[in-house]
Parts: structure tokens; sequence; C-alpha cells
């Protein structure tokens, strides 16, 4: 079986995103799941390494901004947890595997399971039939959604974050090792939102600085209305084009909502922004996703 039609990337391109179930097995999502169980396990996080993740403006500013903990982690593994999970001291109220919020943003390169899935012979020949030329992996993370206290992620496309000239080269490939329903905070999107560029910049704030990153212009007011859920089962992949507005809800249910995802760019004719809080390091060059 073809693993995408002609058609579904016409639709990708209209769209946004698009949606392939079952594009992993069970094997695989369960093979990334006993692995993040691994890394948890062997966790040692100093208590100043402690940053809280946060989508609201203000919080990522101060919590990752002023935290170099988040700026220096593009070429390693990292944990980053959810908010009213540590006390004043920084020490878990509740189990640690309990309270992490994501792990990011090297997996795809030093941890083996992780490198394998993200350069997986099926997702290199999906590259090639996007017609990816040079693609490079930018980052990558496991993202928890935990039971009753994943947080909400707001509206946002991803180039706000992963800003290229040109736009348009950024693809997120999103791996649902779970079943992602409305209860738990599957994906929202608006389909259609890729075309209009972008508002709003997270760049690295000048030397001095209060916090190390600053946003520039805002987000534009979404309507609800035009938001549309895409659940996904277990398995699932979401391909989501860097402009595309998505959100998701907090998680309110009493299961998990585990996801693996890498964003790769197109490095053929294009420019990484030296303002992006992300950049490829002498250790960690942006891999080829083409091996």
């Amino acid at each position: 079986m073809a693993l995408v039609t002609q058609h579904q990337i016409q639709k990708f391109h209209e769209d946004g995103f698009l949606v392939l179930e079952q594009f992993f097995t069970a094997e695989e999502c369960d093979s990334m799941r006993n692995q993040i169980q691994r890394i948890i396990a062997e966790m040692e996080v100093p208590p100043h390494c402690r940053t809280e993740f946060s989508t609201k403006e203000e919080e990522q500013l101060q919590a990752q901004g002023s935290s170099d903990y988040f700026l220096t982690s593009g070429d390693k593994i990292r944990f980053f947890f959810e908010k009213g999970v540590l006390d004043a001291k920084g020490n878990f109220l509740i189990p640690k595997e309990k309270s992490i919020s994501k792990i990011g943003h090297a997996l795809h390169a030093y941890d083996p399971i992780f490198k394998q899935i993200t350069h997986s012979p099926k997702v290199q020949e999906l590259g090639r039939k996007l017609g990816l030329e040079r693609p490079v992996v930018v980052q990558s993370m496991y993202i928890f959604k935990q039971p009753g206290i994943g947080g909400e992620v707001t509206p946002h496309q991803d180039a706000t974050f992963l800003h290229t000239e040109p736009l348009g080269r950024i693809l997120g490939f999103w791996i649902a090792l779970e079943d992602a329903t409305r209860e738990n905070g599957c994906l929202w999107f608006i389909p259609g939102s890729h075309t209009s560029g972008i508002t709003r910049r997270m760049v690295r704030a000048a030397s001095g600085a209060s916090t190390c990153v600053e946003f520039v212009g805002s987000e534009r007011a979404y309507d609800d209305s035009q938001f549309i859920p895409l659940p996904i089962r277990k398995g699932g992949l979401i391909l989501i084009h860097g402009e595309v507005v998505h959100k998701s809800e907090q998680n309110c249910s009493e299961s998990s909502r585990h996801v693996f995802t890498f964003h790769v760019m197109e490095a053929k004719d294009t420019s990484w922004s030296k303002e992006n809080w992300l950049q490829p390091t002498p250790e960690l060059p942006f891999p080829s996703l083409y091996t």
C-alpha cells in the first residue's frame, strides 16, 4: 500500500495538515514509551533546572526565558515540568514520572530508539513523496500531556519559534503513542491557516536582557469556531505545516496522551534564523533526515 497518495499530498497543501492513521505500529509506539520510562528512571534534575513549562506568554518569558536550561537544550535530552508539581524549594509534590510535561530537544540524535523512528524508511519515503530535497531534523520532543494536569497549548504556529527565510520550510511530524481524543487533549487546527504568514516571533533577546528570549509582534486573535479537532489513534501521524494554526486543550481526563514529535526543515535554499532560540551547535549540526 502506498504510504501517501497524491490526493493526500494535495490535501496537505490545501489544509496545512494531514492525518495518516496507523503510520507506525503498536510495537513501535510501545518501544518509544518503554524507552522514555527508562530515561525518566535515570533522570537526575538539579533543583535550579526545574523550570516549569508554560505556554502563556508572560510565564513563557519568565520561566523559559530566564532559564539557560531551556536555551541550551537544543543538543541535549532535558526535562520540563508541568505547573504546580513542584513546591517552593523545587521538590516534587507528585511522582516525577507524573510531573513531566516534555522531554527535548535532541532525542532524535542521542537516543537509539527515537533516532531509529525519526529516520525510519517510511518517514524518509514520506519526505521524498512530499518533495523534500535536503530535509534536516532541527528538534524533537516527547510530550506527555499528563492526566488531569496536562496543560493547554494556546493557538500558535510552529514558525513563530522555528523561523526560516523563506517561510514554508518547516514541517512537523506528530506521532500519537496513545489514542489522542477530545477528552485527553487532541490537536485542533484551522484548515487553510498556513497561507497568511506569521505575525509573531520568539527571538533570542539582546545579551544583558532580563530574559533570554522575547516575542516580537503579537498573535492574531483566532475565532474558536474555526478550529476543528483531529482525534487520532495510537500509531497515527499528523503532518503539520510550519505556519498552520493549531492548539490543544488541557487534559482533564484520566488518561495521558503521549506523543513523539519532531520538526524537519527543507535546507535547500533556506536560511535558519540566527535569532531562533534553537541553534545548531558544533556538537550537533542539524542531521539529514535521509540516511
